[in-house]
């Protein structure tokens, strides 16, 4: 089962999903603190290149199955045109409306 994107608890969150699924990259910076920092099963990636590869020149979609830590936490079924869908887990530590650090992996 799917979680609609306008349910999900966190606005922050709510919002960098709505900008990953529609490709919108001026949007998604805008949700990031200055030096925000990334890593991917478990290992830091250069933010700026990981977001091009992975999400932007890539068509990435994430369509969230679970949230949990008040919106914080998803378990979504993630799908580009590189690597195609894969369940993975997001964490997103959120400071005064925006997003200093996200963690991502296969779930």
């Amino acid at each position: 089962m799917t979680i609609a994107i306008a349910k999900l608890s966190d606005p922050t969150v709510r919002a960098l999903v709505t900008a990953i699924n529609d490709n919108d990259r001026a949007a998604f910076h805008a949700l990031l603190t200055e030096g925000a920092t990334m890593s991917d099963d478990g290992s830091d990636r250069d933010l700026e290149q990981w977001i091009d590869k992975e999400i932007f020149s890539s068509r990435g979609h994430m369509e969230v199955q679970t949230e949990s830590d008040g919106g914080r936490a998803l378990i979504a079924n993630f799908r580009n045109e590189t690597w195609g869908e894969m369940r993975t887990a997001w964490r997103f530590t959120v400071e005064n409306g925006r997003i200093s650090r996200f963690e991502t992996g296969q779930a």
